[in-house]
Protein backbone atom coordinates (compact mmCIF):
# COMPACT_ATOMS: atom_id res chain seq x y z
CA UNK A 1 0.00 0.00 0.00
CA UNK A 2 2.94 2.20 0.97
CA UNK A 3 4.26 1.64 -2.44
CA UNK A 4 1.46 2.35 -4.68
CA UNK A 5 0.78 5.53 -2.51
CA UNK A 6 4.58 6.42 -3.06
CA UNK A 7 4.18 5.67 -6.79
CA UNK A 8 1.60 7.97 -7.43
CA UNK A 9 3.64 10.91 -5.50
CA UNK A 10 5.97 10.38 -7.50
CA UNK A 11 3.67 10.05 -10.49
CA UNK A 12 1.62 13.22 -9.75
CA UNK A 13 4.46 15.39 -8.74
CA UNK A 14 6.76 14.88 -12.03
CA UNK A 15 3.33 15.45 -14.04
CA UNK A 16 2.92 18.31 -12.39
CA UNK A 17 6.04 19.51 -12.69
CA UNK A 18 5.53 19.00 -16.78
CA UNK A 19 7.49 15.65 -17.30
CA UNK A 20 5.86 13.66 -19.73
CA UNK A 21 3.57 10.86 -18.72
CA UNK A 22 4.99 9.03 -21.60
CA UNK A 23 8.99 8.21 -19.34
CA UNK A 24 7.39 9.52 -15.99
CA UNK A 25 4.70 6.58 -15.83
CA UNK A 26 7.64 4.01 -16.12
CA UNK A 27 9.86 5.16 -13.01
CA UNK A 28 6.40 5.80 -10.91
CA UNK A 29 5.48 2.26 -11.68
CA UNK A 30 9.11 1.15 -10.62
CA UNK A 31 8.64 2.68 -7.34
CA UNK A 32 5.39 0.74 -7.19
CA UNK A 33 7.24 -2.44 -8.50
CA UNK A 34 10.15 -2.24 -6.37
CA UNK A 35 7.95 -1.58 -2.95
CA UNK A 36 5.92 -4.16 -4.18
CA UNK A 37 8.85 -7.30 -4.57
CA UNK A 38 8.46 -7.47 -7.96
CA UNK A 39 11.37 -8.39 -10.21
CA UNK A 40 12.10 -4.61 -11.89
CA UNK A 41 12.80 -5.50 -15.45
CA UNK A 42 10.20 -8.49 -15.46
CA UNK A 43 7.60 -5.35 -13.97
CA UNK A 44 8.21 -3.16 -16.97
CA UNK A 45 9.05 -5.44 -20.22
CA UNK A 46 5.78 -7.62 -19.43
CA UNK A 47 3.46 -6.25 -16.78
CA UNK A 48 4.11 -2.44 -17.47
CA UNK A 49 4.30 -3.08 -21.23
CA UNK A 50 1.08 -6.01 -21.45
CA UNK A 51 -0.82 -2.96 -20.09
CA UNK A 52 0.39 0.23 -22.54
CA UNK A 53 0.16 -2.69 -25.25
CA UNK A 54 -3.28 -3.47 -24.35
CA UNK A 55 -4.71 -0.25 -24.47
CA UNK A 56 -2.88 1.11 -27.34
CA UNK A 57 -4.29 -1.62 -29.44
CA UNK A 58 -7.79 -1.51 -28.25
CA UNK A 59 -8.36 2.06 -28.52
CA UNK A 60 -5.61 3.64 -31.42
CA UNK A 61 -8.19 3.35 -34.21
CA UNK A 62 -10.40 5.85 -32.60
CA UNK A 63 -8.14 8.05 -31.01
CA UNK A 64 -6.23 8.45 -34.92
CA UNK A 65 -9.30 8.81 -36.60
CA UNK A 66 -10.72 11.31 -33.84
CA UNK A 67 -7.85 13.67 -34.44
CA UNK A 68 -7.76 13.18 -38.53
CA UNK A 69 -11.53 13.94 -38.07
CA UNK A 70 -11.02 17.29 -35.71
CA UNK A 71 -8.01 18.36 -38.38
CA UNK A 72 -10.01 18.29 -41.23
CA UNK A 73 -12.94 20.24 -39.36
CA UNK A 74 -10.12 23.00 -38.33
CA UNK A 75 -8.57 23.31 -41.58
CA UNK A 76 -11.46 23.17 -43.98
CA UNK A 77 -13.11 26.31 -42.31
CA UNK A 78 -15.81 23.70 -40.73
CA UNK A 79 -15.24 24.23 -37.11
CA UNK A 80 -14.95 27.69 -37.48
CA UNK A 81 -18.15 27.68 -39.53
CA UNK A 82 -20.37 25.97 -37.01
CA UNK A 83 -18.82 27.97 -34.19
CA UNK A 84 -19.37 31.66 -35.90
CA UNK A 85 -22.99 30.43 -36.40
CA UNK A 86 -24.11 29.66 -33.61
CA UNK A 87 -22.79 33.01 -32.02
CA UNK A 88 -24.55 35.21 -34.14
CA UNK A 89 -27.67 33.55 -33.09
CA UNK A 90 -27.15 33.93 -29.71
CA UNK A 91 -25.46 37.78 -30.16
CA UNK A 92 -22.43 39.17 -29.23
CA UNK A 93 -24.34 40.71 -25.78
CA UNK A 94 -24.18 36.92 -24.43
CA UNK A 95 -20.32 36.67 -25.33
CA UNK A 96 -19.58 34.04 -22.47
CA UNK A 97 -22.42 31.98 -23.86
CA UNK A 98 -21.53 31.82 -27.50
CA UNK A 99 -18.14 30.62 -27.16
CA UNK A 100 -19.65 27.81 -24.47
CA UNK A 101 -22.23 26.71 -27.19
CA UNK A 102 -19.40 26.90 -29.89
CA UNK A 103 -17.36 24.50 -27.86
CA UNK A 104 -20.09 22.31 -26.87
CA UNK A 105 -21.31 21.70 -30.47
CA UNK A 106 -18.19 21.17 -31.89
CA UNK A 107 -16.88 18.47 -29.31
CA UNK A 108 -20.43 16.45 -29.15
CA UNK A 109 -19.86 16.42 -32.90
CA UNK A 110 -16.96 14.77 -31.97
CA UNK A 111 -14.17 17.16 -32.57
CA UNK A 112 -11.24 16.73 -29.91
CA UNK A 113 -10.73 19.52 -27.29
CA UNK A 114 -7.17 20.62 -28.10
CA UNK A 115 -8.88 21.41 -32.06
CA UNK A 116 -12.06 23.16 -30.10
CA UNK A 117 -9.43 25.01 -28.34
CA UNK A 118 -7.59 26.69 -31.20
CA UNK A 119 -11.08 26.77 -33.35
CA UNK A 120 -12.66 28.65 -31.10
CA UNK A 121 -9.77 31.17 -29.46
CA UNK A 122 -10.00 34.01 -32.38
CA UNK A 123 -13.85 33.65 -32.15
CA UNK A 124 -13.95 34.28 -28.55
CA UNK A 125 -11.24 37.16 -28.72
CA UNK A 126 -13.66 39.16 -31.05
CA UNK A 127 -16.82 38.07 -29.04
CA UNK A 128 -15.36 39.15 -25.39
CA UNK A 129 -13.81 42.43 -27.12
CA UNK A 130 -17.33 43.43 -28.62
CA UNK A 131 -19.02 42.84 -25.25
CA UNK A 132 -16.53 44.26 -23.31
CA UNK A 133 -15.39 41.15 -20.56
CA UNK A 134 -12.12 40.36 -19.64
CA UNK A 135 -10.28 38.05 -21.73
CA UNK A 136 -9.21 36.30 -18.22
CA UNK A 137 -12.45 34.85 -18.30
CA UNK A 138 -11.72 33.16 -22.03
CA UNK A 139 -9.84 30.18 -20.84
CA UNK A 140 -13.01 28.99 -18.26
CA UNK A 141 -15.62 29.78 -20.64
CA UNK A 142 -13.72 27.64 -23.04
CA UNK A 143 -12.65 24.61 -20.58
CA UNK A 144 -16.33 24.43 -19.24
CA UNK A 145 -17.55 24.09 -22.99
CA UNK A 146 -15.01 21.46 -24.15
CA UNK A 147 -13.58 19.65 -21.24
CA UNK A 148 -16.63 19.36 -19.11
CA UNK A 149 -19.75 18.15 -19.60
CA UNK A 150 -19.93 17.07 -23.83
CA UNK A 151 -16.72 15.11 -22.76
CA UNK A 152 -18.00 13.10 -19.99
CA UNK A 153 -22.08 13.69 -19.58
CA UNK A 154 -24.25 14.29 -22.98
CA UNK A 155 -25.40 10.78 -23.52
CA UNK A 156 -24.16 9.42 -27.14
CA UNK A 157 -20.71 11.93 -27.25
CA UNK A 158 -18.18 10.56 -29.28
CA UNK A 159 -15.99 11.70 -27.19
CA UNK A 160 -12.96 9.07 -25.49
CA UNK A 161 -13.79 9.37 -21.75
CA UNK A 162 -17.69 8.08 -22.68
CA UNK A 163 -16.73 5.33 -24.92
CA UNK A 164 -13.74 3.64 -22.72
CA UNK A 165 -16.14 2.26 -20.06
CA UNK A 166 -17.69 0.39 -22.51
CA UNK A 167 -15.09 -2.48 -23.54
CA UNK A 168 -15.95 -2.85 -19.42
CA UNK A 169 -19.16 -2.80 -18.66
CA UNK A 170 -20.64 -4.11 -22.22
CA UNK A 171 -22.82 -0.61 -22.53
CA UNK A 172 -22.79 1.90 -25.38
CA UNK A 173 -22.29 5.49 -25.63
CA UNK A 174 -26.01 6.33 -24.82
CA UNK A 175 -25.31 4.49 -21.54
CA UNK A 176 -27.63 6.34 -18.19
CA UNK A 177 -29.02 9.22 -20.42
CA UNK A 178 -30.92 10.29 -17.08
CA UNK A 179 -28.35 10.26 -15.23
CA UNK A 180 -25.88 11.89 -17.86
CA UNK A 181 -28.51 14.62 -18.81
CA UNK A 182 -28.68 15.46 -15.11
CA UNK A 183 -25.19 15.62 -13.99
CA UNK A 184 -24.31 18.05 -17.87
CA UNK A 185 -27.32 20.76 -16.39
CA UNK A 186 -25.57 20.80 -13.24
CA UNK A 187 -22.20 21.68 -14.93
CA UNK A 188 -23.52 23.47 -18.39
CA UNK A 189 -26.04 26.00 -15.88
CA UNK A 190 -23.67 25.91 -12.91
CA UNK A 191 -20.49 26.28 -15.08
CA UNK A 192 -22.40 29.73 -16.73
CA UNK A 193 -23.92 31.30 -13.53
CA UNK A 194 -20.37 30.92 -12.20
CA UNK A 195 -18.92 32.72 -15.51
CA UNK A 196 -21.05 35.50 -15.49
CA UNK A 197 -21.60 36.01 -11.77
CA UNK A 198 -17.46 36.47 -12.26
CA UNK A 199 -18.33 38.94 -15.48
CA UNK A 200 -20.04 41.08 -13.47
CA UNK A 201 -17.37 40.94 -10.48
CA UNK A 202 -14.91 41.77 -12.74
CA UNK A 203 -16.59 44.58 -14.77
CA UNK A 204 -17.26 46.62 -11.10
CA UNK A 205 -13.58 46.34 -10.11
CA UNK A 206 -13.44 47.51 -14.03
CA UNK A 207 -11.56 45.24 -15.41
CA UNK A 208 -12.56 44.63 -18.76
CA UNK A 209 -11.36 43.61 -22.40
CA UNK A 210 -7.64 44.39 -23.01
CA UNK A 211 -5.82 43.31 -26.37
CA UNK A 212 -3.14 40.64 -26.09
CA UNK A 213 0.34 42.01 -25.86
CA UNK A 214 1.39 39.20 -28.53
CA UNK A 215 -1.06 40.01 -31.19
CA UNK A 216 -0.88 36.92 -32.81
CA UNK A 217 -4.02 35.21 -33.06
CA UNK A 218 -4.23 31.75 -34.96
CA UNK A 219 -6.70 33.66 -38.05
CA UNK A 220 -8.14 31.17 -39.96
CA UNK A 221 -7.57 31.95 -44.02
CA UNK A 222 -9.84 31.40 -47.17
CA UNK A 223 -13.64 31.00 -46.82
CA UNK A 224 -15.35 28.96 -44.51
CA UNK A 225 -18.20 26.77 -46.04
CA UNK A 226 -21.48 26.97 -45.29
CA UNK A 227 -23.29 26.00 -41.84
CA UNK A 228 -25.09 23.50 -43.47
CA UNK A 229 -22.69 21.84 -44.85
CA UNK A 230 -20.20 22.02 -42.23
CA UNK A 231 -22.40 20.72 -39.62
CA UNK A 232 -23.49 17.39 -41.88
CA UNK A 233 -19.82 15.76 -40.50
CA UNK A 234 -20.82 16.37 -37.31
CA UNK A 235 -24.24 14.99 -37.02
CA UNK A 236 -23.19 11.78 -39.55
CA UNK A 237 -20.87 10.86 -36.35
CA UNK A 238 -24.11 11.49 -33.81
CA UNK A 239 -26.36 9.91 -36.15
CA UNK A 240 -23.94 6.63 -36.72
CA UNK A 241 -22.64 6.25 -33.53
CA UNK A 242 -26.35 6.14 -31.77
CA UNK A 243 -29.25 5.83 -33.89
CA UNK A 244 -27.57 3.01 -36.58
CA UNK A 245 -25.23 1.71 -33.75
CA UNK A 246 -22.17 1.84 -36.10
CA UNK A 247 -19.00 1.23 -34.01
CA UNK A 248 -17.05 4.33 -33.41
CA UNK A 249 -14.18 3.38 -35.82
CA UNK A 250 -16.98 3.33 -38.79
CA UNK A 251 -18.52 6.34 -37.29
CA UNK A 252 -15.51 8.39 -37.61
CA UNK A 253 -14.66 7.28 -40.95
CA UNK A 254 -18.28 7.96 -42.18
CA UNK A 255 -17.48 11.84 -40.69
CA UNK A 256 -14.03 11.84 -42.85
CA UNK A 257 -14.91 10.76 -45.97
CA UNK A 258 -18.09 13.21 -45.40
CA UNK A 259 -15.66 16.43 -45.11
CA UNK A 260 -13.42 16.00 -47.82
CA UNK A 261 -16.61 14.94 -50.32
CA UNK A 262 -17.90 18.68 -49.17
CA UNK A 263 -14.49 20.05 -49.78
CA UNK A 264 -13.33 18.99 -52.59
CA UNK A 265 -11.85 22.47 -53.91
CA UNK A 266 -9.78 22.30 -51.08
CA UNK A 267 -8.26 18.67 -51.87
CA UNK A 268 -4.62 19.68 -51.64
CA UNK A 269 -4.41 20.17 -48.13
CA UNK A 270 -6.26 17.08 -47.35
CA UNK A 271 -2.70 15.04 -47.17
CA UNK A 272 -1.24 17.37 -44.81
CA UNK A 273 -4.39 17.79 -42.14
CA UNK A 274 -4.62 13.93 -42.64
CA UNK A 275 -1.01 13.20 -41.62
CA UNK A 276 -0.88 15.82 -38.78
CA UNK A 277 -3.62 14.63 -37.19
CA UNK A 278 -2.45 11.12 -37.22
CA UNK A 279 0.81 12.47 -36.09
CA UNK A 280 -0.90 13.99 -33.15
CA UNK A 281 -2.82 11.44 -32.12
CA UNK A 282 0.08 9.33 -31.23
CA UNK A 283 1.33 11.39 -28.43
CA UNK A 284 -2.24 11.49 -27.32
CA UNK A 285 -2.09 7.33 -27.25
CA UNK A 286 1.09 7.24 -25.95
CA UNK A 287 0.64 9.65 -22.98
CA UNK A 288 -2.74 7.36 -22.06
CA UNK A 289 -1.81 4.10 -22.51
CA UNK A 290 1.58 4.81 -20.47
CA UNK A 291 -0.80 5.77 -17.42
CA UNK A 292 -2.32 2.24 -18.47
CA UNK A 293 0.71 0.31 -18.08
CA UNK A 294 0.91 2.39 -14.35
CA UNK A 295 -2.19 0.88 -13.41
CA UNK A 296 -0.80 -2.79 -14.65
CA UNK A 297 1.59 -2.78 -12.63
CA UNK A 298 -0.09 -1.46 -9.73
CA UNK A 299 -3.10 -4.50 -10.45
CA UNK A 300 0.31 -6.87 -9.78
CA UNK A 301 1.47 -6.13 -6.42
CA UNK A 302 0.21 -7.71 -3.48
CA UNK A 303 -0.53 -4.20 -1.91
CA UNK A 304 -3.83 -4.06 -4.61
CA UNK A 305 -5.28 -6.53 -2.98
CA UNK A 306 -5.53 -4.02 0.10
CA UNK A 307 -5.96 -1.00 -1.60
CA UNK A 308 -9.41 -2.94 -3.47
CA UNK A 309 -10.19 -4.09 -0.18
CA UNK A 310 -10.33 -0.54 1.02
CA UNK A 311 -12.41 0.99 -1.89
CA UNK A 312 -14.42 -1.52 -1.92
CA UNK A 313 -15.26 -0.93 1.83
CA UNK A 314 -16.35 2.51 0.68
CA UNK A 315 -19.92 2.39 3.57
CA UNK A 316 -22.89 2.73 0.81
CA UNK A 317 -23.25 3.04 -3.13
CA UNK A 318 -20.39 1.20 -4.77
CA UNK A 319 -20.84 4.03 -7.36
CA UNK A 320 -19.11 5.58 -4.88
CA UNK A 321 -16.20 4.03 -4.39
CA UNK A 322 -15.87 3.50 -8.23
CA UNK A 323 -16.01 8.01 -8.25
CA UNK A 324 -13.71 7.99 -5.87
CA UNK A 325 -10.98 5.81 -7.35
CA UNK A 326 -11.84 7.21 -11.18
CA UNK A 327 -10.87 10.58 -9.45
CA UNK A 328 -8.08 10.30 -7.83
CA UNK A 329 -6.59 8.49 -10.75
CA UNK A 330 -7.60 11.06 -13.15
CA UNK A 331 -5.94 13.75 -10.74
CA UNK A 332 -2.55 11.68 -10.41
CA UNK A 333 -2.13 11.64 -14.09
CA UNK A 334 -3.90 14.81 -14.93
CA UNK A 335 -5.63 12.53 -17.51
CA UNK A 336 -9.25 11.58 -17.89
CA UNK A 337 -8.63 9.03 -20.00
CA UNK A 338 -5.47 7.93 -18.40
CA UNK A 339 -7.02 7.97 -14.99
CA UNK A 340 -10.11 6.09 -16.05
CA UNK A 341 -8.01 3.58 -18.13
CA UNK A 342 -6.12 2.77 -14.52
CA UNK A 343 -9.04 2.30 -13.10
CA UNK A 344 -11.07 0.51 -14.83
CA UNK A 345 -8.37 -1.87 -15.83
CA UNK A 346 -7.95 -2.53 -12.23
CA UNK A 347 -11.26 -2.63 -10.76
CA UNK A 348 -13.79 -2.76 -14.24
CA UNK A 349 -14.13 -6.64 -13.52
CA UNK A 350 -15.36 -6.21 -9.55
CA UNK A 351 -17.21 -3.70 -10.67
CA UNK A 352 -19.01 -5.16 -13.18
CA UNK A 353 -19.38 -7.98 -10.59
CA UNK A 354 -20.74 -5.71 -8.49
CA UNK A 355 -23.37 -4.59 -10.62
CA UNK A 356 -24.67 -8.09 -11.21
CA UNK A 357 -24.80 -9.17 -7.77
CA UNK A 358 -26.56 -6.02 -6.52
CA UNK A 359 -28.67 -5.18 -9.46
CA UNK A 360 -27.54 -2.02 -10.17
CA UNK A 361 -27.44 -1.39 -14.28
CA UNK A 362 -23.81 -1.53 -15.44
CA UNK A 363 -25.05 1.54 -17.56
CA UNK A 364 -24.74 3.62 -14.09
CA UNK A 365 -21.39 2.18 -13.50
CA UNK A 366 -20.38 3.35 -16.91
CA UNK A 367 -21.98 7.02 -16.38
CA UNK A 368 -20.20 7.33 -13.21
CA UNK A 369 -16.95 6.24 -14.33
CA UNK A 370 -17.27 8.54 -17.71
CA UNK A 371 -18.25 11.73 -15.13
CA UNK A 372 -15.63 10.76 -12.42
CA UNK A 373 -13.01 10.80 -15.06
CA UNK A 374 -13.70 14.82 -16.07
CA UNK A 375 -13.40 15.91 -12.42
CA UNK A 376 -9.93 16.24 -10.61
CA UNK A 377 -7.91 15.76 -14.59
CA UNK A 378 -8.21 19.29 -14.93
CA UNK A 379 -5.57 20.00 -12.64
CA UNK A 380 -3.43 22.70 -13.01
CA UNK A 381 -0.75 19.76 -14.71
CA UNK A 382 -3.66 18.83 -16.99
CA UNK A 383 -1.84 19.14 -20.75
CA UNK A 384 -5.26 20.10 -21.76
CA UNK A 385 -5.49 23.39 -19.14
CA UNK A 386 -1.63 23.82 -20.42
CA UNK A 387 -2.46 24.13 -24.21
CA UNK A 388 -5.53 26.27 -23.18
CA UNK A 389 -3.47 28.29 -20.97
CA UNK A 390 -0.94 28.77 -23.33
CA UNK A 391 -3.15 29.18 -26.41
CA UNK A 392 -5.27 32.07 -24.67
CA UNK A 393 -2.22 33.93 -23.38
CA UNK A 394 -2.94 33.62 -19.89
CA UNK A 395 -1.15 32.40 -16.58
CA UNK A 396 -2.35 29.43 -14.12
CA UNK A 397 -2.62 32.94 -12.01
CA UNK A 398 -4.90 34.67 -14.39
CA UNK A 399 -7.09 32.21 -15.08
CA UNK A 400 -7.02 29.13 -13.24
CA UNK A 401 -9.49 29.96 -10.51
CA UNK A 402 -11.99 29.74 -13.12
CA UNK A 403 -10.92 26.91 -14.74
CA UNK A 404 -10.79 24.86 -11.34
CA UNK A 405 -14.67 25.77 -10.49
CA UNK A 406 -16.01 24.94 -13.83
CA UNK A 407 -13.54 21.78 -14.49
CA UNK A 408 -13.02 20.28 -11.61
CA UNK A 409 -15.39 21.65 -8.60
CA UNK A 410 -18.75 21.81 -10.15
CA UNK A 411 -17.89 18.29 -11.81
CA UNK A 412 -17.35 16.50 -9.07
CA UNK A 413 -20.41 18.06 -7.38
CA UNK A 414 -22.44 16.75 -10.79
CA UNK A 415 -21.05 12.93 -10.01
CA UNK A 416 -22.80 13.37 -6.67
CA UNK A 417 -26.64 14.56 -8.62
CA UNK A 418 -25.83 11.16 -10.84
CA UNK A 419 -24.85 8.82 -8.09
CA UNK A 420 -28.07 10.15 -6.02
CA UNK A 421 -30.26 9.62 -9.25
CA UNK A 422 -28.95 5.83 -9.67
CA UNK A 423 -29.54 5.23 -6.00
CA UNK A 424 -33.30 6.33 -6.55
CA UNK A 425 -33.47 3.32 -9.68
CA UNK A 426 -33.13 6.27 -11.98
CA UNK A 427 -30.71 5.90 -15.01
Amino acid sequence: MFGIILGLIVLMALAYLGWSIIWVAPIAAGVVAWTGGLDLLEAYTDTYMGGFVGFAKSWFPVFMLGAVFGKLMEDTGMARSVAVAFTKVIGTKRAILGVLVSCAVLTYGGVSLFVVVFAVYPLALTLFREANISRRLIPGTVALGAFTFTMTAVPGTPQIQNLIPTEHFGTNAMAAPVMGIAAAIVMAVGGYLYLRWREKQLTAKGETYTEPKDNNVFNAEGAAPPFMLSIIPLLTVLVTLNVFNWDIVVALLSGIILIMLLNLSKFKGFIKSINEGAGGSVIAIINTSAAVGFGTVVQAVPGFERLTALLMGIRGNPLISEAVAVNILAGATGSASGGMGIALEALGVRYYEIAMETGIDPEAFHRVASLASGGLDALPHNGAVLTLLTITGMTHKDSYKDIFVVAVLIPVLSVGVAILLASLGIY
